[in-house]
């Protein structure tokens, strides 16, 4: 049986949720049993060794922590667990191109190449960095070639690349592209992307636990990943990778960016608010799918088989007509936002409700199938709405 603790109950291998109270201890002990009743079956049908689960409700912020973040050492998930976020990071990197626009220092409208002399005289003459960011720039590819290990060779690569398609006609999920929207902002202001990341986002909304390069002093809390051979792994560094894929973080420092999106109140930075927005901002239609910087939202209530589409592989590694809102839709809050992410060895997925005001992150180190992630965080929230 499972219950509510502010330690962990050992129950066989899983760490039963770690638990941070509130006020009302019915309520608390309610939604301690949905998430765990969710997550414990979860874990075990996907060999999972840890997760954490972080769930907003009306402002209020819930901490659940299961299993083990390093198998060999017995270490158990905790609140200062780091995961590798993935694909979760571009969320991130593209609140810093909104940031960068807020403040007046470029456009999304802006043509690729204005931003990089290198780049004058290619294809991103045509293309502007909101097409990178959306994925629509002409079909770049999911990753870079191989040959690609060094910025000289990444922009040879740029320059000599071709469209498949018009800019702005068909999306590809790529990481080529939304990192380089990352990587000419980082130009444009003039600084190191992850200093900038960190003065402009990450200091502003308290993320006290976000790296792109995990320091010493936190190593002991960087959990490792588990490939399908249940060996351990870390992310590899790649081109892009900070702006892509290659942020660490803890579920609380995501949460928190979560409620910066749902305006829980406390957020006084103004070019931050407008930055975000910006990234909930819709530019192109895909099905009940909309496209934003980053984020993918669906209007609400929504099924859970129209975000299996929007999340399938099909929308992940083919290319897709482009329906682009002209003029583009304005964050809504009555929304289903999310985003997944995912390396070798770990898999994430957010998603939040702005006029529910309802958040959840879910992370794990195990990459499982977008499909599972989907249907437990579409269950608990569904639930928690359904049953306020």
């Amino acid at each position: 049986m499972l219950a509510a603790n502010s330690g962990l109950i050992m129950t066989g291998s899983l760490l039963i949720g770690s638990f941070a109270w509130a006020s009302d201890a019915t309520e608390n002990a309610d939604i301690e049993a949905l998430v765990n009743d969710t997550i414990a079956p979860l874990m075990a049908e996907h060999r999972i060794p840890g997760m954490a689960v972080a769930v907003s409700i009306g402002g209020q912020q819930h901490y659940f922590n299961y299993g083990e973040a390093d198998q060999e050492a017995g270490t158990p998930v905790t609140d200062e667990t780091l995961f590798e976020l993935g694909s979760i990071s571009k969320i991130f990197t593209a609140a810093l191109t909104g940031y960068a626009q807020s403040s007046g220092v470029l456009s999304l409208s802006d043509p690729a190449s204005q931003y990089l002399p290198a780049l004058e005289g290619s294809a991103f003459d045509e293309i502007t960095l909101l097409e990178l960011g959306t994925y629509t720039a002409g079909e770049l590819p999911l990753q870079f070639p191989d040959a690609v290990q060094n910025e000289e060779q990444m922009l040879d690569y740029y320059r000599q690349w071709q469209p498949e398609s018009p800019p702005g006609s068909h999306r590809l999920y790529s990481n080529p592209s939304i990192g380089l929207m990352g990587y000419l902002t980082a130009q444009r202001l003039g600084q190191p992307f992850e200093m900038l990341m960190e003065e402009a986002l990450f200091a502003p909304l308290g993320l006290e636990h976000s790296y792109y390069q995990v320091p010493e002093s936190q190593q002991d809390h960087y959990a490792y990943g588990y490939s399908k051979e249940d060996k351990p792994i870390r992310v590899n560094p790649g081109m892009l990778d900070a702006q892509a894929y290659g942020l660490k973080s803890t579920a609380a420092d995501v949460l928190t960016f979560v409620e910066a999106h749902m305006e829980v109140p406390g957020l006084d930075d103004e070019p931050l608010r407008q930055a975000l927005a910006a990234t909930r901002t819709g530019y192109f239609e895909f099905g009940d799918m909309t496209q934003g910087l980053g984020w993918e939202s669906y209007a609400y209530p929504v099924t859970l088989e129209q975000l299996l589409a929007g999340n399938s592989l099909e929308m992940i590694l083919e290319s897709n007509a482009a329906n682009r809102l002209t003029p583009p839709l304005a964050p809504r809050q009555e929304a289903f936002y999310n985003k997944t992410g995912a390396t070798n060895g770990f898999g994430g997925y957010v998603a939040f409700v702005p006029s529910e005001q309802i958040g959840i992150v879910l992370l794990a180190n195990r990459n499982y199938p977008n499909q599972a992630r989907i249907e437990a965080a579409h269950h608990i929230l569904t639930a928690l709405t359904e049953n306020p």
